[in-house]
């Protein structure tokens, strides 16, 4: 062990208290944090068999692309005559909500264990998983090393890595070049990706795509945003703009343009997704600290949304829904420095999306989704809502980009059948 990782390892076992009083302050608000604290410090009831497929997807999005992975990797182990049982952990409580719903008999879902040394030796020890599939960014330097320590075939999946969080791990690179090193394997969502894990040291053995294209909308919530939009439109031809997957700050600031602005407020319908649930209650009262009347998903009746000047929707598991709704979004994330959010979906929905001048999280999709006539970037929220009323005003014009959305979300598809294959591939070679 390097001296900087015994150091990280010291820090991150002095700051379990804190780590307790974080989880007891979230979960006042998400009680979600609140179950099987202990958890997470690598402590655990009943025995294990050994055996378990690991996948580990810390929050909501990452668990929503794990969803299609997993489905693959059951199809995959069935062909190959071998049996699956999945070992799922995450970080946030959303995360292991959503998770829920991939769980069948046999499996096993856990939190992710703090990256302290004990907490997990204790993990891997208990449950002495045959392989592990770590989503996205999950690059924990404990957690990696202890693995490889282990036995564990370890891979980075759906790997991505942007240019600031690069310059980022560049700067600890004594720390983090020895944890992208130990991987078994790492397979990129796209070159650029390849690019910049490989000057971490990371054993890029592919580019496979992105998970997220494997996801499929579902239709029935689709169909049923489209209905209501209709029934909106007939009553005063105005569409809904939706602000998809909003961050702190863009909110107020997509409020203070409508209050400052009747017109814009009068020209559309507006509709706020905040991206993380904690938030749905101070988003609702930004609008009304706004002057505005707010709508709730939450107090919607079967027949649709009821009259308000902004709706917020504060709800779960229902993107479909309001993408199928809105007539175009602007993407969230992309109006603040933050990176932007996930476009894939909007698009496999057929909502067109304005994304602003961030999207360095999701670079590759962003652009190619501009290329494909899918989506459009602006300099700025205000550049983005004047192009958002010229766009409301030429239906036949968003109807193409809607079509575009469609044949570019499914022309990308197919990453999930290929990491399950390489994972297979992964664990067959380790077992040799």
């Amino acid at each position: 062990m390097t001296a900087l990782r015994a150091l990280y390892s010291a820090a991150l076992f002095l700051a379990r208290p804190l780590l307790r009083r974080k989880l007891a302050r979230r979960g006042r608000q998400e009680p979600g944090y609140l179950q099987a604290v202990e958890e997470r410090f690598g402590r655990y009831g009943s025995a294990s068999e050994p055996g378990f497929v690991w996948v580990h997807a810390v929050s909501l999005g990452e668990t929503r692309a794990a969803a299609v992975l997993v489905e693959a990797l059951r199809a995959e182990w069935q062909s190959r005559g071998r049996p699956f049982r999945l070992l799922l952990t995450h970080g946030t409580a959303t995360g292991r909500e959503e998770g829920q719903r991939l769980l069948q008999a046999g499996d096993v879902q856990v939190w992710q264990p703090w990256d302290d040394l004990g907490s997990v030796r204790r993990f891997l020890s208990h449950f002495r998983p045959a392989l592990g599939l770590l989503m996205e960014t999950e690059v924990w330097p404990n957690l990696v090393a202890e693995a490889r320590r282990a036995g564990v075939p370890l891979a980075l999946v759906n790997a991505r890595l942007s240019e600031r969080s690069l310059a980022s791990a560049w700067r600890l690179r004594a720390l983090s070049r020895p944890a992208y090193r130990a991987f078994g394997a790492v397979w990129a969502q796209t070159g650029a990706d390849a690019q910049r894990l490989e000057r971490l040291g990371a054993p890029v053995q592919g580019v496979l795509g992105n998970l997220k294209f494997d996801a499929r909308p579902d239709p029935a919530q689709v169909s049923q945003g489209a209905a209501w939009a209709a029934g909106l439109r007939a009553r005063d031809g105005r569409g809904v703009v939706l602000l998809a997957s909003s961050r702190e700050g863009e909110e107020a600031a997509l409020l203070a343009r409508l209050q400052a602005s009747p017109g814009l407020l009068a020209a559309a319908r507006w509709l706020i997704v905040p991206r993380h649930p904690q938030r749905f209650d101070a988003v609702s009262d930004l609008v009304e600290a706004a002057g505005l009347r707010v709508g709730r998903r939450s107090q919607w009746r079967d027949d649709g949304p009821a009259d308000a000047d902004v709706w917020v929707g504060d709800s779960l598991g229902e993107m479909p829904m309001y993408y199928g709704l809105a007539a175009l979004a602007l993407l969230g994330g992309s109006f603040e420095p933050l990176g932007g959010q996930n476009l894939i979906e909007a698009a496999a929905c057929g909502c067109p999306m304005l994304v602003g001048p961030h999207t360095f999280n999701f670079a590759e999709a962003a652009e190619q989704a501009i290329g494909a006539g899918a989506a459009w970037r602006s300099p700025g929220l205000d550049e983005a809502l004047q192009q958002a009323l010229q766009w409301l005003a030429a239906p036949e014009a968003l109807a193409v980009a809607a079509e575009a959305g469609l044949r570019f979300a499914g022309a990308h598809r197919g990453a999930a059948a290929n990491t399950a294959r390489a994972a297979a591939d992964l664990l067959e070679r380790a077992e040799r």
